[in-house]
């Protein structure tokens, strides 16, 4: 029987479980609809999203959006492309720059719920090592670089891919099989998914 939406995002909205344990209090970001059809998973919010309460409002966004072929617009008013990261939560700074990782306990808690109750989906986006971790249970390659060049071994129900950000920006550079071959495939299917 499939889980009801709704419920399980109140629930997740409702969420304090990292309560104490975050420097600042719990705020779950997630943005999927009844009619999610393409679900982007990467780790956690960052501290813009954690503020706006909009996932991917930063530079990373309009990357992945790019990646995507889609505009900004396209990205929060198509209900059929939705967002839920690992953790639903900012997990902080580290002290030498960049996020914390996603605390395990979010995805523990929520994710198999949370996939349940959206029974339409076509295509999930892994995006960045920690979702690619979690959600491929083993399936990784010996690092993300491999992981994203083995792609079409997910496919095409799944696409794994870097994450957007501009630490990133080096990655690509030196791998431009990335935007020659995956990027194209992933403005196929989003096409296809919102035609």
């Amino acid at each position: 029987m499939t889980t009801d939406l709704e419920e399980v995002l109140n629930d997740i909205r409702a969420c304090r479980a990292c309560a104490g344990v975050l420097p600042h209090t719990p705020r779950p970001v997630v943005r999927v609809f009844p009619q999610t059809r393409l679900l982007i998973c990467g780790q956690a919010p960052g501290r813009r999203v954690h503020e706006s309460g909009l996932p991917f409002t930063d530079p990373s966004g309009d990357r992945l959006r790019d990646w995507m072929g889609v505009d900004y617009e396209t990205f929060y008013a198509d209900h059929r492309i939705g967002v839920a990261a690992q953790a639903f939560c900012y997990p902080g700074t580290a002290p030498k720059g960049g996020d914390y990782p996603p605390p395990p306990r979010c995805a523990e808690l929520w994710r198999p719920q949370l996939m349940d109750a959206l029974p339409r989906m076509e295509l999930t986006l892994l995006v960045g090592s920690y979702a690619q971790t979690w959600a491929l249970q083993g399936r990784t390659k010996r690092n993300m670089t491999e992981t994203v060049r083995a792609w079409r071994e997910y496919a095409p129900e799944v696409l794994v891919l870097p994450h957007p950000s501009w630490r990133n920006t080096a990655w690509l550079r030196k791998n431009p099989w990335f935007e020659a071959e995956v990027v194209p495939y992933l403005k196929e299917r989003v096409r296809g998914i919102l035609a």
